[in-house]
């Protein structure tokens, strides 16, 4: 969905042992064109994101999506929309010892969920119970696939499936364009977890 954003775009796989990533400044189609850098993309659960900056400046490390090795395993994680509280949680954040590796709000997340306590499930809740704003999110662990919407439902996020495989989009245009079926939107506040093509929906 190139219209989502012109500034950079990215690529996070997992192949459930090991991720791969690629991530560029510009358009798909320039960061893209190589058809090596696709075949280096192994394995069978990915996420993908079109940056277009509100938070952070134009540069490479604010392209997403933005990856992190935690406790829980490695964390991928694209997120569209706008936090309203950042600046008071990053300074808590750097306070507490975290070091910021870029400046975009998307990486406050990704440190909420490291250094809070439980299941992978009980720190995205954690997290998104410490943000304000609008937002969708997509995360890829190495054997798992999350979708998430703000409690207001702002930002969109749509569920759809392509054969046997299940896939977000922040539009239904994007699953048109790949010949998917919409199954449904992604309620407010709900967290969706897609592992071994299962769904489970979580609505903390």
């Amino acid at each position: 969905l190139q219209h989502r954003g012109q500034d950079s775009a990215g690529i996070v796989t997992s192949n459930k042992k090991k991720f791969f990533a690629h991530r560029g400044m510009g358009q798909v189609s320039d960061v893209f064109s190589n058809k090596e850098i696709i075949s280096k993309l192994d394995g069978e659960i990915s996420i993908g994101h079109n940056r277009y900056g509100t938070t952070g400046e134009s540069a490479l490390k604010n392209v997403q999506p933005l990856f992190s090795e935690i406790d829980v395993g490695g964390i991928a994680i694209a997120h569209n929309g706008n936090l309203t509280n950042t600046s008071q949680i990053k300074e808590k954040l750097i306070k507490n010892g975290a070091i910021f590796q870029s400046t975009s709000d998307t990486e406050v997340i990704l440190h909420l969920i490291s250094t809070s306590k439980g299941s992978l499930i009980d720190r995205i809740v954690y997290a998104l119970k410490s943000i304000t704003g609008a937002f969708s999110l997509v995360l890829l662990t190495k054997d798992s696939l999350i979708g998430v919407r703000d409690p207001f439902g702002i930002r969109p996020l749509v569920l759809g499936k392509l054969n046997e495989s299940y896939i977000f989009s922040s539009e239904s245009c994007g699953l048109d364009i790949i010949g998917a079926e919409l199954i449904r939107d992604i309620e407010p506040g709900e967290i969706v977890v897609i592992k071994n093509n299962n769904i489970d929906s979580i609505k903390p």
